[in-house]
């Protein structure tokens, strides 16, 4: 699995290129994603919830503290964190919040039709 920093993905513009936080981001492309781990990241409903939540936003425009989940700042960092690893979002800091884009385009090529699945039947995150 081939693992990208920040600084080697392509939306760099927007953030510090050389703060601590900055170098700690680093995303998979989804083609280098095995299957089971796809599936592992939209197992869980909080984490379908973000998703579908990305997928009615333009790129960019969501912050991690945006989202309603129930859950806390902790799982909510793990949970960003999981999607990242599956190559499902990217995010970058922009200013003193982290911005997020769902990798539609790069994830549907790898894992055809498992997206559009995914936000078909997602529940509500509480429920």
């Amino acid at each position: 699995m081939s693992i990208r920093s920040r600084s080697d993905s392509p939306a760099d513009a927007g953030g510090p290129a050389g703060s601590a936080r900055a170098r700690n981001l680093t995303h998979v492309h989804p083609a280098d994603v095995p299957l089971q781990a796809a599936l592992d990241a939209v197992a869980d409903p909080v984490r379908r919830a973000i998703l579908c939540e990305l997928a009615g936003e333009p790129d960019w425009t969501r912050a991690c503290g945006t989202f309603d989940l129930p859950v806390g700042k902790a799982t909510r960092s793990h949970h960003f964190a999981v999607l990242r690893r599956a190559g499902l979002i990217e995010q970058r800091d922009a200013g003193p919040r982290r911005v997020n884009r769902l990798r539609r385009p790069e994830f549907d090529e790898a894992f055809p039709g498992l997206l559009d699945l995914v936000l078909k039947e997602t529940p509500p995150a509480g429920g």
